[in-house]
C-alpha cells in the first residue's frame, strides 16, 4: 500500500496517531503511551520522505484539538497531554525537514500550521502551570520552523512592523513582534533583523518600540547560543555592515531613552549593541574620543555610575545591574587573545556587580524573584568563566546563614557550568571540588528539612517549566510561612539531587581525608538520595534521585565512594541502599513500583559490572562469601530496620537486633550480615512482584532473577565453589530469567507459568520464606476486604487503586482494621487471585515454619524417586499443625470453596477451585487431603445419617472438581506426595453424600463428576496409597452400581435421559476400572457361607451389567422403529455398551472360582 498509494497510507498512519491521543482515547496507561511513542517515531520517519503529508495531517489535527470543548480537570489534562504530544512531534519533523522542499510547502507551513502555533505562545497565562509547558513546547516547533523557513516567519514579522508604523493606536497588538524572541537566528539573519528595525523604529509608536527592543535582546542571545562560533569569529574578523546596523541602532534607542524608565528599559540592549561593535569598544577605551563615539561612552560612564548606586534612582541600578550581566555573559564567548579590552571593561564593572547582587544583608530584589535568580545564575556562571580562582562570591552563597535563594543559585549555577560546556576556554567544574564537603552539608540539611515538613504537605508536582518564582508566587496567598519554606527547601533540594546526577564527583570528592572519613560522608549521601526514592509527595525529587544513584553506581563513580577500600565499602553501601529499596517496595509504600524495579534491575547490573571488574581483587574479601545452609531454611539474619539504616554510616557501629552482639562494619567480615540481608530482601521484593496484576511488573521482576544468577556467577568464579552454594535456587531463577524474554501472551498465561516455575523452587531459604508469609499477610488482609465489600467501600464512592496501594494507604494511616477496596477495579480482585496462586504454588517449599526449620527438610520435586524418599519432609502428623501459616492458609482456602458473596462469590469459587487442583505445590497434596478428610466427615451425624444442606453440596461438589482436576494434572513430583495421606475415607464418604441428593439434573451431574474422579483416581493407582485396598474397592462398587439404570428409564425429558446416559457411561467407566483385578468380599459371611455370599454377589452384579446390555439394545430398537434415532445416543449408546463389556470381562477374570458358572448358565 504504502508504495502504490502513499498518500492513503501516510493518512492511515496519521489516523492513527490522532486516534491514539488521550483526549479521544482516555487517560494513557503503560501500554499506549508505548504504542503512542511508537506513532510518533513512525511519524517522524516519514516525514522525511513525505513531509507535506504529514506536517498537514499533524496541523489538521492540533486545530482539532484546539477547537475542541471539554468539561472537567481529567478532560483538561488529557487534552493538555495531547496538545503536547502533537508539538512534540511537529517539532521533530520539522528538525528533520529536508533541504529540498518546494516553495509551495513553505506558503502551506506557513499560512497553515504558525497561526496555531502562535496561539500558544500569544495566549500565555502567568502563573499556569499547562500554559507554561504549552508556550515553551510552542516556543521549539517555532525554533525548528524557522530554522528551514526563515523567509516566511520573517515575512509575518516584517508585515506587522509595517502595519504597526502607521497605526495610531496607543495600545496595538505586538504579539507577533515577540516572535524574534523564539525563532532561530544566525549572523545573517541577526543583521537582517537589524537593518529591518533601524529602518522603522523611528515610525514606531512607543508600545510597539519597547517590543522591539526586548524581543532584540533575547533573538542576540538564541544567536550567540547556537552559533557561539559565529560570535567568537565576530571579534577575531570584525563585520563592518554588523558594527553599522548595530551603531544606527544604538543611537536610535539612545534618543529614545529621554527619561528615566526608558533608559532603564534600553540599557540592556544598548549593551548587547555596544557589544556587536568590537572597534567601538576599543576606541572609546583611548583617552580621546570621536565626537560620534562620545554617547557609547557616556552610557558606560553612567553604567558604572548606577551599578555603584551613584545614579540616584533604584530603576537604573537594577538595569545597570542586568546590563553589566550580559556584557559579562557576552564576554565569556570571546577568547581573551582576541579583545582584551573588553575583559578590562568587564573587570572595570564585575565588582561592583558582585557587590550589589550577591550581598546577605540586602539581598538583590526587583520584585520578581524569578527573573533575580536568573540574572543571579547568570553572573554567577558567567564570573566563574572569566576567572575560575576568584570564588569569593561561591563562599557568600555557600554561606550556612546565607539566604536560601543564594543557595539555589549556587547549585543551579554548578548544575550549568557542568551541562553547558561549549567553548573549549570555558573552566570544567574541577575547580569547584574543593567545595564538596560544604555541598554535601547543604545536600543533607536540605534534605532534613524538606523531608520533615513532607508529612503534613500534599504532593507537589515540580515541572520543569515552572520556575522557582513562579511556584513560589503561585503559593503566596495561599500557605503559611512554614509551607513557604518548606517548598523552597524542595526546590532547592531538586536542584541538588540534579547536581548529584550531572556529576557525582562534585560531591563525592574529599581531598586530604582518611578512608573511613570518605566512607562516612558517601554513606550519608547515598543514604540521603535512597530516603528521597519511595517519596510520593516529591514525585520529580524521587525520579531525579533514582537517577542519581544510577550514576553513583557507575564504574568511575564507585571507586570515588572510597579509594582506600573500594570494594569492602561497595559490599557495604549498595547492600545497605538495596537492603532500604526493596524492604519499601515488599511493604508497596511506592508509588510507580514497577519503574522502580526497572530502576532496581539497573542498579543490578551496575552492580555486576563492578563486581567483575574487581572479582580478582574480591578475594580478599571475607564478607563476599557467604553461603546459606539449604537444610534449615536459610542463612542467619540480623535484624535491621530502615530508620537504623538511614541513622548508620558505614564508618559508624552497625548494631545487631534483639540484643546480639554489635559487629565494627568497616573491618574485615562485617558487611558479611547485611550483604545477607539485603540479598534476602531482594529475593522477597522479587518473588512479591510475581503476583502483581501488571503483566510488566512481573516480567521485569522475573529478568532482575538473571542479574541475581549472574551475581553468584562471578562470585563463585572468583572462589571456585559451587553457584548453589550462593544461589541455591540458582536453576530455577534462570528459567524464570529465559521466560522473561519470551513471555509475550496474555496476563492468564503468564502467571500459569510463574506458577509452575515456583512449584519448581528447590530450596527452603529466608527469601522465599519471607516472601510466602508477607504474602500471606497481604493475602488475608485483601482478604478480609473482598469478603466485607461493599461494608468497606468509601462512602465517597471512590475508586481506589489496587491492593497494593489499598493496603499501604492503611499502614500509612495507622487505622487498624481500616482500608477499602472496589471491586469494579479488576486488578484488586486479579491481585488476590495471583497472590493465592503464588502462596498454593510456593507453598511447599515453605511448608515447615521458620521457627522449626531445623526440625524437616523439604524435598524438591526433582531426580528419581529412589533418591527423594529419604530426604521427604517428616511430619509428626499429615493432618498439619494448625499453628503453621501453611497448615492456616489451606484452611482458608477450604472456607473460601463455598464463599456465597454476592458480588464475586462465583469468581473466588472457580479460582480456588482451579488454582487448588492445578496450581498447589505437591508438597501440600497430604495436608489437603486430611483437611478435606476431615471436613467432609462433619457432614455426617454420630449415627452417620448426612446433614444434607445446600453449603456442604457446594463443599461436597468443589471437593470432587479439585480431587479430579489435582489427579488428572501429573504435576512435576506429584507422585511421590500422594501416598502420603490416604484418600479412602473422604472418597467413601464423598460417595456418601453424594448418594442421598436424589434424582435432580444437578444431582444427576454431581455423581456423574464423583465417578469420574473414581476413574482418575484409579488411574494413578500405583501413587495413591490405600489402607485396605480391596475392601474399598469393594464398596465403591457396591456404592456406583446402584447408579446404573438408576433413573434412565424413569425420565421422560430428553435432556434428563441424555445426562442419566451419561451418569450410566461414567460409572461404568469407574467399576471397570474399580474391578481390574479385583476378588470380590462380601462383608459378612465365613467358609462356605462366604463362597456363597461371593456367587451372589457376583451374580448381582452380573444380572446388572446383562440387564444394562439388553436396555442398550432395545433403547437402539425403539430409536430404529421411530425413526427419530439419533447420532450422539447411538454413539453413547454404543460406549456404554463397551464399557459392560469391559466390566463383564473384568468380573470374571478376578472372580473365576465363584463366577463362571453364573456367566456359562
Amino acid at each position: 500500500m504504502a508504495a502504490h498509494k502513499p498518500v492513503e497510507w501516510v493518512q492511515a498512519v496519521v489516523n492513527r496517531f490522532d486516534e491514539q491521543l488521550p483526549i479521544k482515547a482516555g487517560q494513557q496507561n503503560t501500554h499506549t503511551k508505548v504504542s503512542t511513542e511508537h506513532n510518533k517515531e513512525c511519524l517522524i520517519n516519514i516525514s522525511k520522505y513525505k513531509f507535506s503529508l504529514v506536517i498537514s495531517g499533524l496541523t489538521n489535527i492540533l486545530k482539532n484539538v484546539n477547537n475542541m470543548r471539554i468539561f472537567g480537570e481529567t478532560a483538561e489534562k488529557n487534552l493538555y497531554l495531547s496538545q503536547l504530544i502533537i508539538l512534540d512531534t511537529l517539532e521533530k519533523c520539522l528538525a528533520g525537514q529536508p533541504k529540498d522542499t518546494m516553495r509551495l510547502d513553505e506558503t502551506m507551513l506557513v499560512k497553515q500550521l504558525l497561526p496555531e502555533i502562535c496561539h500558544f505562545i500569544h495566549t500565555y497565562r502567568e502563573g499556569n502551570q499547562h500554559a507554561a509547558e504549552l508556550r515553551n513546547s510552542a516556543s521549539g516547533v517555532l525554533f525548528s520552523l524557522s530554522c528551514n523557513n526563515f523567509n516566511a516567519v520573517f515575512s509575518r514579522i516584517s508585515t506587522r512592523l509595517q502595519e504597526l508604523t502607521v497605526c495610531s493606536e496607543d495600545n496595538a497588538d505586538v504579539h507577533d513582534i515577540e516572535l524574534l524572541q523564539y525563532i532561530s537566528v544566525d549572523c545573517s539573519k541577526l543583521k537582517r533583523l537589524l537593518q529591518e528595525t533601524v529602518f522603522k523604529f523611528k515610525a514606531l509608536k512607543k508600545v510597539a518600540q519597547l517590543a522591539v527592543i526586548n524581543s532584540l535582546e533575547k533573538a542576540f542571545w538564541n544567536w550567540v547560543e547556537n552559533y557561539p562560533d559565529e560570535f567568537t569569529k565576530l571579534y577575531q574578523t570584525p563585520q563592518t555592515d554588523m558594527a553599522d546596523c548595530a551603531e544606527k541602532l544604538f543611537d536610535l534607542v539612545d534618543g529614545f531613552a529621554e527619561s528615566t524608565k526608558r533608559k532603564a528599559a534600553v540599557w540592556p540592549l544598548q549593551i548587547i549593541l555596544l557589544v556587536l561593535c568590537p572597534e567601538i569598544i576599543q576606541d572609546i577605551a583611548k583617552d580621546v574620543v570621536e565626537e560620534t563615539k562620545m554617547n557609547k561612552k557616556l552610557f558606560l560612564d553612567n553604567l558604572r555610575k548606577a551599578l555603584a548606586g551613584h545614579s540616584g534612582s533604584r530603576q537604573l541600578t537594577e538595569s545597570a545591574a542586568i546590563a553589566c550581566v550580559k556584557l559579562c555573559k557576552a564576554s565569556t564567548y570571546i577568547n581573551w587573545e582576541d579583545n582584551s579590552v573588553i575583559f578590562l571593561l568587564v573587570q572595570s564593572m564585575v565588582v561592583d556587580l558582585k557587590n550589589l547582587l550577591f550581598n546577605p544583608s540586602k539581598p538583590f530584589s526587583r520584585g520578581n524573584q524569578n527573573a533575580d535568580v536568573d540574572l543571579m545564575i547568570d553572573c554567577l556562571v558567567s564570573c566563574f568563566r572569566i576567572n575560575p580562582h576568584n570564588n569569593q562570591h561561591f563562599k557568600i552563597c555557600l554561606a550556612q546563614n546565607s539566604p536560601s535563594t543564594f543557595h539555589y543559585v549556587l547549585v543551579n549555577s554548578l548544575h550549568r557550568i557542568i551541562t553547558n560546556s561549549a567553548l573549549d576556554w570555558w573552566p570544567k567544574i574541577d575547580a569547584v571540588y574543593c567545595h564538596s564537603m560544604e555541598l554535601r552539608s547543604m545536600f543533607s540539611e536540605t534534605l532534613h528539612k524538606a523531608i520533615q515538613g513532607c508529612g503534613s504537605h500534599p504532593a507537589v508536582r515540580m515541572t520543569p517549566s515552572l520556575t522557582f518564582k513562579e511556584k513560589m508566587t503561585s503559593l503566596k496567598f495561599k500557605e503559611k510561612p512554614t509551607d513557604l519554606e518548606t517548598r523552597s527547601y524542595k526546590f532547592l533540594l531538586l536542584s541538588l539531587v540534579k547536581l548529584i546526577h550531572a556529576d557525582p564527583k562534585l560531591l563525592l570528592c574529599n581531598p586530604r581525608k582518611q578512608g573511613p572519613e570518605t566512607q562516612g560522608s558517601t554513606a550519608e549521601l547515598i543514604t540521603g538520595l535512597v530516603q528521597l526514592v519511595p517519596q510520593s509527595s516529591m514525585p520529580d525529587i524521587a525520579q531525579e534521585a533514582m537517577e542519581a544513584l544510577l550514576v553513583l553506581h557507575q564504574l568511575d563513580s564507585i571507586d570515588l565512594w572510597n579509594p582506600d577500600a573500594p570494594i569492602e565499602t561497595f559490599w557495604e553501601i549498595s547492600s545497605q541502599m538495596l537492603f532500604c529499596i526493596c524492604k519499601k517496595l515488599t511493604s508497596h509504600q511506592m508509588l510507580s513500583s514497577t519503574e522502580i524495579l526497572k530502576w532496581l534491575r539497573e542498579i543490578l547490573i551496575c552492580r555486576n559490572k563492578f563486581l567483575l571488574k574487581n572479582k580478582q581483587s574480591d578475594r580478599s574479601s571475607c564478607h563476599f562469601l557467604f553461603l546459606y545452609d539449604v537444610s534449615g531454611g536459610g542463612t542467619s539474619q540480623i535484624s535491621l530496620d530502615h530508620e537504623e539504616m538511614i541513622r548508620c554510616a558505614p564508618g559508624a557501629t552497625l548494631r545487631k537486633g534483639k540484643g546480639n552482639s554489635s559487629m565494627e562494619s568497616t573491618a574485615g567480615c562485617s558487611g558479611t550480615p547485611i550483604c545477607r540481608q539485603a540479598q534476602t530482601k531482594l529475593e522477597v521484593a522479587l518473588y512479591m512482584f510475581l503476583w502483581s496484576p501488571d503483566i510488566e511488573a512481573v516480567l521485569v521482576a522475573m529478568s532482575c532473577f538473571r542479574h541475581l544468577c549472574e551475581e553468584a556467577d562471578i562470585r563463585c568464579g572468583v572462589d571456585e565453589v559451587s553457584v548453589h552454594n550462593f544461589l541455591p535456587n540458582y536453576n530455577t531463577f534462570m528459567e524464570f530469567a529465559s521466560v522473561s524474554n519470551m513471555m509475550s501472551t496474555g496476563r492468564a498465561a503468564l502467571q500459569k507459568r510463574v506458577m509452575a516455575l515456583l512449584r519448581r523452587i528447590e530450596h527452603p531459604t529466608a527469601g522465599n520464606t519471607e516472601a510466602w508469609e508477607d504474602t500471606h499477610a497481604k493475602w488475608e488482609q485483601a482478604t478480609k476486604l473482598i469478603l466485607n465489600y461493599p461494608k468497606t467501600k468509601m462512602e465517597d464512592g471512590q475508586v481506589t487503586e489496587s491492593l497494593h496501594k489499598t493496603i499501604v494507604k492503611r499502614r500509612m494511616s495507622h487505622v487498624s482494621g481500616g482500608g477499602s477496596i472496589d471491586l469494579s477495579d479488576t486488578d484488586s480482585l486479579q491481585e488476590w487471585i495471583n497472590m493465592t496462586g503464588f502462596l498454593c504454588a510456593l507453598g511447599g517449599v515453605c511448608l515447615q515454619h521458620r521457627s522449626n526449620a531445623g526440625l524437616a527438610t523439604y524435598s524438591p520435586p526433582m531426580g528419581p524417586v529412589n533418591e527423594r524418599k529419604g530426604s521427604m519432609i517428616s511430619m509428626v502428623s499429615t493432618e498439619g499443625n494448625a499453628e503453621t501459616p501453611v497448615s492456616k492458609f489451606i484452611d482458608r482456602l477450604l472456607t473460601l470453596m463455598v464463599c456465597n458473596h454476592e458480588k464475586v462469590g462465583l469468581q473466588i469459587r472457580t479460582n480456588i477451585k482451579d488454582l487448588v487442583g492445578l496450581e498447589l505445590s505437591p508438597a501440600l497434596y497430604p495436608m489437603l487431603f486430611n483437611k478435606l478428610k476431615n471436613t467432609i466427615s462433619k457432614f455426617f451425624d454420630s449415627q452417620g445419617q448426612v446433614l444434607l444442606t445446600e453449603t456442604n453440596t457446594q463443599f461436597v461438589e468443589q471437593t470432587i472438581a479439585i480431587m479430579k482436576n489435582l489427579l488428572d494434572n501429573h504435576t512435576e513430583g506429584s507422585s511421590e506426595h500422594l501416598g502420603q495421606a490416604s484418600i479412602e475415607t473422604m472418597m467413601l464418604n464423598l460417595v456418601r453424600y453424594v448418594r442421598v441428593l436424589g434424582n435432580l439434573v444437578h444431582a444427576i451431574q454431581i455423581k456423574t463428576k464423583l465417578c469420574q474422579l473414581v476413574e482418575v483416581m484409579m488411574e494413578r493407582r500405583d501413587d495413591l496409597s490405600f489402607c485396605q485396598e480391596m475392601k474399598f474397592r469393594n464398596k465403591m462398587v457396591e456404592y456406583l452400581t446402584d447408579w446404573v439404570m438408576g433413573t434412565s428409564n424413569q425420565a421422560t425429558d430428553e435432556d434428563v435421559k441424555c445426562l442419566t446416559r451419561d451418569l450410566d457411561q461414567a460409572s461404568m467407566e469407574a467399576v471397570v476400572s474399580l474391578l481390574a483385578g479385583l476378588p470380590l468380599q462380601p462383608e459378612e459371611g465365613d467358609g462356605v457361607e462366604l463362597m456363597e455370599a461371593k456367587s451372589q454377589l457376583f451374580l448381582k452384579y452380573f444380572t446388572l451389567f446383562m440387564n444394562l446390555l439388553n436396555d442398550c439394545s432395545e433403547v437402539e430398537d425403539e430409536s430404529a422403529q421411530t425413526g427419530g434415532r439419533k447420532r450422539g445416543m447411538s454413539r453413547r449408546l454404543a460406549s456404554l455398551r463397551h464399557c459392560t463389556v469391559l466390566a463383564m470381562s473384568n468380573l470374571l477374570n478376578a472372580n473365576v472360582d465363584s463366577g463362571l458358572m453364573h456367566s456359562i448358565g
